[in-house]
């Protein structure tokens, strides 16, 4: 959780969006030639994604990491020089994100997750990856897919439990849209026809195409894990949003429209393996110290100084604004983030809040820190939540079940989980620093399981090791081989 944050950033990029729909017309495609049903010309295109990208770097931050933006922006560049719309000017960032993903905005401006990039193995499947987004740009698809949402007129998205600050519902159809498009992807139509252009691209720049098809095996191999391990969690598993989610890794059309890259001959393909590992070295591997950490349940936030310990057996996610822990019903979360800047508790609570009538507010402290608290109902759901001031900054946990009887077999957790909020201790301090990718040549006799017993990832640590190096579920690395670990 990043404290930087105190307006939702998906709100302005709303308002950017609002600002440029001022006709509807059709326009040539870029890609097909033919007329697409759009809401924008390419000159508003591009500034809507100018006034997003400025949000999204708020949101996400950067990986502070120059050679590797260098490297990324390298690579992307080369493709997009040889995609449908090289006249666009592109600009490829690394976000400081543990999720797996990649996503891209209207204009020419392409996000890769460092979270993302920790399972790649070569620069010929980096480019897989961002030949793909390229391809949503080039084709339109972000705004084709928001000007017939909004000509349809969605539905608005659901709030948050902490409403201060909460998104202008003028903009939530458009917001919906939008979040939808990164979060979910655009379809499978749309998806596969970004693979088939950006098998393309990788041709025409000299990688082989069938790297797309190798990226979508490395994240089917964490799609495989991860329902492994939501089995062992008692949860529904995750499916990994935005960039494959739609493909099957022995999908039919898939190999068909990658296939068709193949009429662009390339000889010698780069595979830069190395290069890829090298600059992968010394990056952050899961949570990075601007959001905190999440060791043992706990939120260890060392910039910020906090410490907060959330239910154990709960499904903690560190957002870049906020951090959430679930149950394994998905009945009952406990939500914390920044509160209003230069604020009283209790005036954050009685006139942010919008609870149901009889909520009850008093005034505390929480291990110290001045505090209020609020009692009642969101919606008929009940809430608990607590506006703390901690070093001239404030912070909201709240906790919600989805009915009376499942807050009173949650009310334990939930009021210990906000009662735990305090200054972090020096054991913590030194728990809280960052796991660090370290790339290492294989020795003779080296195996996954030797390298899993000195790693700090735990009992998961012999997979995880395994799907950063393309050996999942059994594979063992070969002598001299480079390799990823985790220290």
């Amino acid at each position: 959780m990043s404290i930087s944050i105190q307006k939702r950033p998906l709100r302005r990029i709303v308002v950017a969006i609002a600002g440029v729909l001022l006709l509807t017309h059709c326009a040539k495609n870029p890609v097909t030639g033919s007329k697409d049903f759009v809401l924008m010309s390419e000159q508003q295109e591009i500034q809507m994604g100018a006034q997003a990208h400025k949000d999204v770097l708020q949101e996400y931050g950067l990986v502070e990491n120059p050679e590797l933006q260098a490297y990324v922006t390298r690579v992307g560049k080369g493709l997009a020089a040889k995609s449908h719309r090289s006249n666009l000017n592109w600009h490829f960032t690394v976000v400081d994100s543990p999720e797996v993903n990649a996503f891209a905005l209207p204009g020419g401006y392409i996000y890769i997750t460092r979270g993302i990039m920790s399972y790649l193995n070569s620069e010929a499947e980096l480019a897989g990856v961002l030949g793909h987004e390229i391809g949503h740009v080039t084709a339109r698809h972000g705004v084709r897919q928001q000007s017939a949402a909004t000509a349809a007129g969605l539905g608005a998205i659901l709030g948050s439990i902490l409403v201060p600050g909460m998104d202008n519902q003028a903009g939530a159809t458009l917001l919906q849209q939008l979040s939808q498009s990164i979060v979910a992807g655009y379809g499978r139509d749309h998806e596969l026809e970004s693979d088939r252009l950006g098998a393309e691209y990788l041709a025409k720049t000299a990688y082989n195409p069938q790297a797309m098809v190798e990226v979508i095996g490395v994240l089917k191999n964490q799609e495989l894990y991860d329902i492994e391990l939501a089995k062992k969690e008692g949860r529904e598993p995750r499916r990994y949003h935005g960039v494959f989610d739609t493909h099957p890794s022995n999908d039919t059309r898939l190999k068909q429209v990658v296939g068709e890259a193949n009429k662009y001959k390339v000889a010698n393909p780069k595979e830069g393996r190395e290069e890829f590992l090298r600059a992968m070295n010394g990056v952050y591997f899961g949570d990075s110290p601007d959001q905190g950490v999440i060791r043992s349940n706990a939120l260890l936030h060392e910039k910020l100084g906090i410490s907060v310990q959330f239910p154990q057996g709960w499904r903690v996610q560190n957002q870049p604004d906020r951090v959430v822990a679930i149950n394994t019903q998905g009945t009952a979360l406990v939500e914390l983030k920044p509160g209003p800047k230069n604020a009283q508790p209790m005036d954050t609570l009685q006139k942010g809040l919008k609870l149901d009538q009889g909520a009850r507010y008093e005034a505390g402290n929480v291990n110290g820190n001045p505090a209020a608290f609020a009692a009642g109902a969101q919606q008929g759901k009940p809430v608990l939540v607590a506006a703390i001031n901690f070093n001239n900054t404030q912070y909201l946990l709240a906790g919600m079940a989805k009915d009376g009887t499942t807050y009173n077999q949650n009310r334990t957790a939930l009021k210990d989980s906000i009662n735990s909020f305090r200054a972090i201790s020096s054991q913590e301090r030194q728990l809280a620093k960052p796991h660090v990718i370290r790339v290492i040549q294989a020795q003779p006799g080296m195996s996954m399981a030797s390298l899993a017993a000195q790693s700090p990832l735990g009992w998961s640590a012999e997979s995880q090791l395994r799907l950063m190096n393309d050996l999942y579920p059994a594979g063992e690395p070969k002598s001299g081989q480079l390799i990823k670990i985790v220290q």
